[in-house]
């Protein structure tokens, strides 16, 4: 069974995870097959717009914390996504929780499209970690700033009408229609120019560009504080052991 499943629809590429058993948590296979097809999605000029959705009862919930770090590619990085740039507009179509490294995944994608049944949260802190995949500066520029503090210093996650109400996603739908309305979303872009929609997505990039460089400094920075921590190792620990973590202050 393919750990992604891709489907060409016309101009338009559907991205489907394919970890349902693993609640879509991204291992080095799903990384890199993720990131061959985001290369296929801007290297392929007879596409247009990508969308990324998934299998089962999980958007994603982020690294598989089997893996030793959050799988990354040379082009994408991790994931195959979360710094990859791109001028070929990306829709995050999500049903179900998308937590941790799966809400960072959502953050990088251009436009969201979500199922009443959405949930988005960061609960890194609750296992020893940081949010090292982009949301420590992206959920501050997605959501007001406020709200997102709240999710990175609490783990409590948002539902979808809340995510729709602070402007984080652009459609909210019927639980089981994010797939659907992200198509419907997808032709609405393809009937403007090509060009004009990649150079605009490029010049929004390329706007954004200064403050995701001290954004990725300030987080490589919390990476190197929490991988010297005891409670990295005691919250993961906790977390395969079913129990509540014993910080070490």
């Amino acid at each position: 069974m393919s750990v992604l499943d891709v489907e060409r629809d016309g101009a338009v590429l559907l991205l489907t995870l394919n970890r349902p058993a693993q609640r879509n948590a991204f291992d080095r296979a799903l990384a890199d097959a993720l990131s061959a097809a985001l290369d296929e999605l801007d290297d392929d000029p007879s596409l247009h717009v990508g969308i990324l959705a998934a299998n089962g009862p999980a958007f994603s919930a982020g690294t598989d914390l089997h893996e030793p770090a959050s799988p990354a590619t040379s082009r994408g990085g991790e994931y195959g996504v979360v710094r990859r740039r791109r001028a070929t507009p990306l829709i995050a179509a999500v049903e179900g929780p998308a937590y941790g490294g799966g809400f960072e995944v959502v953050l990088a994608c251009d436009l969201v499209v979500a199922g009443r049944d959405a949930r988005f949260g960061l609960p890194e802190v609750a296992r020893g970690l940081a949010a090292v995949c982009g949301a420590l500066f992206r959920a501050p520029d997605r959501l007001p700033p406020a709200v997102a503090t709240e999710l990175l210093l609490t783990g409590d996650p948002i539902d979808a009408t809340r995510a729709y109400e602070v402007g984080l996603v652009n459609r909210l739908v019927d639980a089981g229609g994010a797939a659907a309305a992200a198509r419907e979303l997808a032709e609405r872009i393809l009937r403007n120019s090509p060009d004009a929609v990649a150079t605009t997505l490029r010049a929004v990039q390329e706007a954004r560009g200064p403050a995701e460089s001290v954004g990725w400094t300030a987080t490589d920075a919390a990476a190197a504080r929490v991988a010297g921590s005891p409670d990295r190792v005691e919250g993961v620990t906790a977390f395969f052991e079913k129990r509540a973590p014993r910080w070490s202050r």
